[in-house]
C-alpha cells in the first residue's frame, strides 16, 4: 500500500543557499580577523558588475 506521507522533498535553491551559508560560516570561523566585503563576495561567488 502506498504511504502518502512517504515523500522525498528536495529544494535545489534551498540546498544551494545552505551550501553558501556553510562555506561562509567555515571561512569566518577559520579566520582570525573579520572577513572583508571582498572576501565574503569571493566565498559567495559574487561577480562584480563591469564598470562602464
Amino acid at each position: 500500500m502506498h504511504d502518502q506521507f512517504d515523500v522525498t522533498l528536495e529544494d535545489s535553491d534551498l540546498l544551494g543557499e545552505v551550501e553558501l551559508t556553510t562555506n561562509l560560516i567555515i571561512a569566518a570561523s577559520e579566520s582570525e580577523v573579520r572577513l572583508s566585503t571582498d572576501e565574503i563576495d569571493r566565498i559567495l561567488g559574487v561577480v562584480p558588475l563591469p564598470r562602464g
